[in-house]
């Protein structure tokens, strides 16, 4: 997932203006609904018509059960397409905690050790070039204390469609000096790899670093590494509608993703239209200021990093896994031992891919958050109370209400 920053020029057009959005943010018909008299519809509906969200999608999980869930808005505002829980999304970086479980599995299988070498196991060597003797390890990779940068290559690759570019080539392209995407300079730090409190900026978080993981993935298990998640999770899982590429997808269930279009909004001189990643038939003459803007369908070459597309419904099953210690009806996907170890702080300071966030009442949580062009995705559980929550907007700005409905939606059930 790219930083959002990037994007901030991916603002388009208003097909319809935010206030025929209002009477689409009803709730769609969802399971285990909370009692009406809570409120809960009506603060949700509200503060998405305060920050002109096209479409939202959320639930809440207790344990192995489906407490809530529920749809608002628009997944397309051309057709009219209500956004439901079942409604499919890329969910950017959240796709990372799948990514770590792929990695986690083929450890548990005694296939490697965290503190390992990964030139051990690659074809072709990965080395910051500045510190050519210091060894890149998974532990590093899945805490992102690599020293692996996102260079500019990274943000070039954001495409329509599906990857036009394999992972093995991307990977190899980037970290072999002859690479068509190499940069010494730019797709390494300055700090040497294992550093514990590198500065802060440029910022460590590595989403390059997790598109490595997924190769590794693929050169250990002898398997591309979607279908290892599609054998290996996803349909353990009962996610059958999920997956990493639209071509193994009902894209008409797809969100449309949508930018705002700011009220002073001009197209750079030194940017191409098609680089904003418009949807098809979108025209500069279409942008309006002040409305939304659909994207295409776009992918990056390096996908393990955020490019799952899933559902909140499906997505639910995950985390419940990861709530219930690894499994979720009769399915395992990890030892119980290996997530305690994983939500632990003993990886440099930090747990291995899931990040805390403290709510409002000072509760801590384990989740992972993520944002694309036209996409905001959170998702996050609290240990001790097994209540988890997931939210999907198919808008890259939700603003403050965002963070007002996510703690709302566990008030439901503190």
């Amino acid at each position: 997932m790219a930083d959002s920053s990037r994007f901030n020029r991916r603002h388009f057009l208003e097909l319809s203006g935010a206030a025929a959005l209002g009477w689409a943010y009803g709730c769609s018909p969802a399971p285990n609904q909370v009692p009406e008299s809570s409120g809960l519809d009506e603060f949700i509906r509200t503060r998405l018509e305060r920050d002109h969200a096209p479409g939202f999608a959320a639930c809440v999980v207790e344990g192995d059960r489906l407490v809530w869930s529920g749809g608002y808005g628009l997944a397309n505002i051309e057709s009219g397409t209500l956004m439901t829980a079942e409604t499919l999304q890329n969910i950017g970086s959240i796709s990372k905690t799948v990514t770590a479980t792929a990695v986690m599995q083929l450890w548990e299988a005694g296939s490697f050790q965290l503190d390992d070498d990964v030139n051990d196991y690659l074809p072709f060597a990965v080395r910051n070039p500045s510190f050519a003797e210091t060894p890149i390890s998974f532990r590093q990779l899945l805490t992102h204390r690599s020293s692996i940068k996102d260079g500019p290559a990274y943000g070039a690759s954001y495409a329509c469609g599906d990857p036009a570019v394999s992972l093995e080539d991307w990977i190899r392209g980037y970290f072999v000096p002859e690479g068509p995407y190499y940069s010494a300079d730019e797709n390494f730090h300055a700090w040497a790899p294992g550093t514990v409190d590198p500065p802060p900026r440029p910022r460590a978080y590595s989403n390059v670093g997790y598109g490595l993981l997924g190769y590794l993935v693929e050169v250990i298990s002898g398997t591309l590494f979607s279908d290892h998640c599609r054998d290996r999770i996803f349909q353990p899982l009962g996610m059958n509608e999920t997956g990493w590429y639209l071509a193994d997808l009902d894209t008409s269930r797809h969100a449309v993703p949508y930018s705002s279009v700011p009220e002073d909004f001009e197209i750079p001189e030194d940017t191409e239209f098609n680089s904003m990643l418009p949807a098809a038939g979108l025209t500069p003459a279409d942008l309006q200021p002040g409305g939304h803007a659909p994207h295409c369908l776009y992918s990056f070459f390096n996908y393990p990093d955020g490019l799952v597309r899933t559902s909140v419904s499906e997505l639910s099953r995950f985390l419940r896994a990861y709530i219930l210690g690894g499994s979720f009806e009769s399915t395992r996907i990890l030892r119980q031992e290996t997530v305690a170890m994983m939500l632990s702080n003993e990886h440099f300071g930090r747990a291995l891919c899931w990040s805390p966030r403290e709510r409002n009442n000072g509760d801590v949580l384990w989740g992972h958050g993520g944002g694309d062009p036209g996409i905001s995705t959170y998702m996050g559980f609290h240990a001790d109370t097994g209540v988890g929550v997931i939210v999907f907007y198919n808008f890259g700005s939700p603003g403050e209400g965002g963070d007002e409905i996510f703690e709302r939606l566990f008030q439901e059930v503190a």
